[in-house]
C-alpha cells in the first residue's frame, strides 16, 4: 500500500470509529445548523480534528483543507489533505447507517490518495494515482453496462441551493425516463465510491464542495470510470456539478442533461 495511503487508512478508522459510537444519540451532541438544511455536530468537529492529528504526527509541513475548519497548516505547502469528517451529517444525527470519512492527498493539485470510509458497514474504499482502486484490499471495477436502459442511477436533490429546483426537478423527469430506476442515499463520498464497485451505474449532483468528491473522484477513475460536469469537461471541480459512470454511461447521462436543452441547470 502506498505509504501515505496507509496514514489516511489510519486516520480514517480512528475517525470511524467515533462516528460509530456516536451516530443516532441526538441528546449527547450538539447539533447546529451552519445555513439552511447543512447540520454539523461536535462529533462532526471531533472527528476532523482526529483525522488531522492522525496526519499530522507523519505530515507536520503539509496543508490541511476540512469541512469545519478550513484551510490550517502550511499553506505554501505542495502537499495537501481534503477531508470530510462525516460525509452525511443528516443521516449520522437521525441515525440512518449511512455516512463515511473521506480524506483526499492532492500534492500541487493532483490528487495522489483517496480513502472513503463506511465504519457502519466496516468498508475502506482506497485508491492511488495509477495504482487502482480497492474495497477492503479487494480490486473494484465500474460496472459494464453500455446503455441506461436496466442502469441504476444515484442522484440528489439541490435542497441546499433550492433555487435550482424547478429546473433539476426537469432534469430528473427526464433521467427516470431513460433508466431503471433511482437512489438518493445523502453522501456523496459514498455514492462515488458505490459507482467504483458496480453497485449504481452512474450517479450525478449539482453543487457539491470539494471535501465531498476529492477522494471519491480518485477512485472512480481508478475503477476503469470517467468523471466529468455536466458539459462533459473536468469542470466539476469549480463548479461541483459532478457526473460519473463508465464512458458509456457518462455519454448517455451527458445526453440527458444537455445544457442546451437545460440550461438552467448550469445556473
Amino acid at each position: 500500500m502506498h505509504p501515505m495511503l496507509n496514514i489516511a487508512v489510519r486516520a480514517a478508522r480512528a475517525a470511524g470509529n467515533l462516528i460509530a459510537r456516536n451516530i443516532g444519540q441526538q441528546g449527547q451532541f450538539s447539533v447546529e445548523e451552519k445555513k439552511k438544511d447543512d447540520l454539523v455536530t461536535d462529533i462532526d468537529r471531533e472527528c476532523e480534528r482526529t483525522v488531522i492529528s492522525v496526519l499530522q504526527r507523519s505530515y507536520r509541513d503539509h496543508a490541511f483543507l476540512g469541512e469545519e475548519s478550513g484551510l490550517t497548516g502550511n499553506a505554501e505547502s505542495e502537499f495537501q489533505w481534503v477531508i470530510d469528517p462525516i460525509d452525511g451529517t443528516t443521516n449520522f444525527v437521525q441515525g440512518i447507517g449511512h455516512c463515511a470519512v473521506s480524506i483526499a492527498l492532492k500534492r500541487a493539485g493532483k490528487t495522489e490518495v483517496a480513502v472513503v470510509f463506511d465504519p457502519m458497514m466496516n468498508e475502506m474504499f482506497t485508491a492511488a494515482r495509477g495504482e487502482g482502486a480497492s474495497l477492503n484490499g479487494r480490486r473494484i471495477r465500474v460496472a459494464s453496462r453500455t446503455s441506461l436502459e436496466g442502469a441504476l442511477i444515484c442522484t440528489a436533490f439541490p435542497v441546499r441551493y433550492r433555487e435550482r429546483m424547478g429546473a433539476y426537478l426537469e432534469l430528473f423527469s427526464n433521467l427516470i425516463d431513460h433508466c431503471a430506476d433511482i437512489r438518493r442515499t445523502g453522501c456523496a463520498s459514498l455514492d462515488l465510491c458505490y459507482v467504483a464497485c458496480g453497485r449504481f451505474d452512474g450517479y450525478l449532483e449539482q453543487g457539491l464542495k470539494a471535501w465531498d468528491f476529492a477522494a471519491g473522484e480518485l477512485i472512480v477513475r481508478e475503477a476503469g470510470g470517467l468523471v466529468t460536469d455536466y458539459t462533459g469537461t473536468p469542470g466539476y471541480v469549480k463548479s461541483g456539478n459532478i457526473l460519473c459512470g463508465n464512458p458509456n454511461v457518462v455519454r448517455a447521462l451527458l445526453n440527458v442533461c444537455n445544457p442546451q436543452e437545460l440550461p438552467a441547470i448550469l445556473r
